[in-house]
This record gives structure tokens, C-alpha cells and sequence, in this order.
């Protein structure tokens, strides 16, 4: 019995590394040309939401400066309480739309971007996040990579900051969990099984992002990126999403709350706020995590210390893209508990009645 038990994680890991489609891969990957010539970017038009973000709007905007020429931007205040909107309005090229309140049945984030939808007459449209940082040529090199390869829809995972601890444990898992969920060779493809995207750096054809139905089509939409890749993909487009150091998240997380926080609010949601399924990860963590640990005490020490050693090669990609020490691996299963907890915690607030919240917003069930 001890060696069907032993056997269980061995066969999950080893085959994770086996699997044709390498989810645990960084292949799939689009770097900054910072000695790239200028580029013509006169067809895009950046859509930004911001709330509350005066700490990082000139960032995002100076690294869209430095894109190319042409580019169009529209910022839009989604009711801030902080200078938000004045510091857009000093950068040349930006337009500042004042948010108007948010209607029932909506997201903050999609409602913000319905409204400067309407104003965007370009062929294609950026979408970004508020807190992001787009490094010197980055923009002409994904603009060159969607047209060399004929995608309507690319996006890029965006490098999260570690300044901390709990960022150097959890930050990188957070990335390699995703791509263990949505595995981004098979997203890529032409198979309907898989579709996803990172909500923080889009570029999409502006009459593809219509015929799919826009923002409204998704308005209460919690993982809205993959929603969208979703309908992206259903209207009949090609996505293709992939990593980038630059990228630059410039949201500081820092701790285990907020890192908690940006997780629960929408780990519930990935299960299709499902009991049954939320029972099934935590068996499937179980066996994964902890059944290895418990059988190096046994006769079948050989296949825990298997299982083991594949588990923390699977990680071994994740930290050298993003150049952090191996040695990182060895916590992995303590960060696997901790995500663990969060998707518990995410479901406990839906449970109680809380949906999500985030930025000042509770969105209730």
C-alpha cells in the first residue's frame, strides 16, 4: 500500500515534466530591444483604467514615452481620490477621461475601459494596466511579433516586484502555477480548450476586440483577461500570450496580506466558486505536496525523494528566467500550502457573501 501511495506523486511529477506541451517551460517569451530604431506606433491607442494610482501613472506613462512615436494614449480616472488624473494630464499625447460612477453589474476595471473604448479610432488597441512599466522598445518588439505572427490578441505576463521574503516565495509560484493552469503552448494553439491572457499588457486589433463583444460582454467579469482571450478565441482570433521582463509590475506587494489579497480575490473565482472542486485541489495538494514529505520515512523513500527532486526541477525554468537563486525550489511546497490557504480563504469570503474586493470595491455574490 505504502508503494501505490509512494507512486502517486512520483507519477504526477515526473509526468508534469514528460507532458508534450511543458507548462512548466519559459520558451514562450518576448524581451525588450532597447537598441531597437524608432517605431511608427501611430495605428495603437493605450487604453489605461487607473484608481487611486498617483504613485505609478507617470512611471507607466514616461515608459510609454519611450516607445516610439505616434502613440496614442487615454487615461481613464475611475473616480480617484488622489491627484490620478492631473498627473496624466501633464504628459503630451494623454487624454484623461473622467470615470463616471459604477453601474450595477459591473467590474470597476471593465467599466473604466468601456468608457475609453469609445473614444479609441485606431486599428489597434493597448491595454495596460496603471502599474505597469513598459522597458524601452518592448512595445515595437510585441507589435513585430503579432504581426510576424498573425495574431489578432497578444499579451504578456508581466515581471512581478521582489523586494521582500514573501515576494521571492510567492511571486515567481505565481507565475509558474498559472502557467501550470492555463498552459500557454496549448493557449497558443488553435485548440479551444485553453485560452488566456494577462490582463496587465494586451494588444489586440481594435475590430476584433469588437466583434467579440467588447467589455460588456464580460462586465462582471473577475479573471477578465482569460474571459476575454476566451471570446477573443470564440469569435474565431488568434491569442498567443507569453512572459517578458519588460514588463514591470510596479505595484509593491511586500507582505503575505497583500500578496493574500490580490490571490483571494479571485482564486474562488478560477474554481467556478465550485465546493466539489475546491475539495478536489485540496486532495490533489495533498498528494502532491505532502505525500512525498511522508513517505521518506518509509520503505518507499526512493519515489518520495523522486517525487520530490521532479517537483523542484519543474521550478528550476521559473527561477533562472526570472534570476533567482535555486535554492528557492526547496520552499516551493511551503508556498503550494500558502496558495492553498488563499483559495480557502477566497472561497470562505464568497461563502460569507463577499465576491471579491479590491481597490476600495466589495463586489458581493
Amino acid at each position: 500500500m505504502e508503494w501505490i501511495a509512494a507512486s502517486l506523486p512520483a507519477l504526477m511529477w515526473v509526468g508534469l515534466l514528460l507532458t508534450p506541451w511543458r507548462p512548466w517551460s519559459t520558451r514562450e517569451r518576448i524581451e525588450a530591444d532597447p537598441h531597437a530604431a524608432s517605431v511608427d506606433l501611430s495605428q495603437i491607442t493605450v487604453l489605461i483604467p487607473a484608481r487611486n494610482e498617483a504613485d505609478v501613472i507617470g512611471l507607466t506613462l514616461s515608459g510609454l514615452q519611450a516607445q516610439g512615436s505616434g502613440l496614442q494614449i487615454i487615461v481613464v480616472d475611475d473616480q480617484s481620490t488622489d491627484d490620478t488624473g492631473n498627473i496624466a494630464a501633464a504628459f503630451p499625447n494623454v487624454r484623461v477621461i473622467g470615470g463616471q460612477p459604477l453601474p450595477q453589474g459591473w467590474a470597476g476595471k471593465l467599466w473604466a475601459l468601456e468608457q475609453g473604448n469609445a473614444h479609441v479610432h485606431t486599428p489597434m488597441t493597448l491595454l495596460l494596466d496603471a502599474d505597469i512599466q513598459l522597458q524601452p522598445g518592448l512595445l515595437p518588439a510585441l507589435l513585430a511579433h503579432k504581426q510576424h505572427d498573425n495574431r489578432q490578441f497578444v499579451s504578456l505576463m508581466a515581471d512581478l516586484r521582489r523586494t521582500s521574503f514573501w515576494d521571492r516565495l510567492l511571486l515567481p509560484a505565481f507565475v509558474y502555477y498559472f502557467k501550470l493552469l492555463y498552459p500557454f503552448s496549448i493557449s497558443n494553439s488553435s485548440s479551444r480548450l485553453v485560452a488566456a491572457a494577462a490582463g496587465g499588457c494586451i494588444l489586440v486589433d481594435t475590430q476584433a476586440l469588437q466583434q467579440a463583444g467588447a467589455f460588456a460582454s464580460l462586465r462582471n467579469a473577475l479573471i477578465d483577461d482569460c474571459t476575454l482571450a476566451r471570446q477573443i478565441k470564440n469569435a474565431g482570433y488568434r491569442t498567443w500570450l507569453g512572459l517578458s521582463r519588460g514588463v514591470v509590475s510596479l505595484r509593491p506587494y511586500g507582505n503575505l496580506r497583500s500578496i493574500h489579497d490580490m490571490v483571494a480575490r479571485s482564486a474562488f473565482t478560477q474554481l467556478g466558486y465550485s465546493t466539489l472542486l475546491l475539495l478536489v485541489v485540496t486532495v490533489l495538494f495533498a498528494i502532491a505536496y505532502g505525500l512525498p514529505f511522508a513517505m521518506l520515512g518509509s520503505p518507499a523513500w526512493r519515489l518520495g525523494l523522486l517525487a520530490l527532486a521532479a517537483m523542484m526541477l519543474s521550478y528550476v525554468p521559473m527561477l533562472r528566467y526570472y534570476h533567482m537563486r535555486l535554492a528557492w525550489a526547496l520552499l516551493l511546497p511551503l508556498g503550494a500550502v500558502l496558495y492553498l490557504g488563499m483559495t480557502w480563504s477566497s472561497a470562505i469570503r464568497y461563502w460569507r457573501g463577499v465576491r471579491s474586493k479590491w481597490k476600495d470595491r466589495t463586489y458581493s455574490t
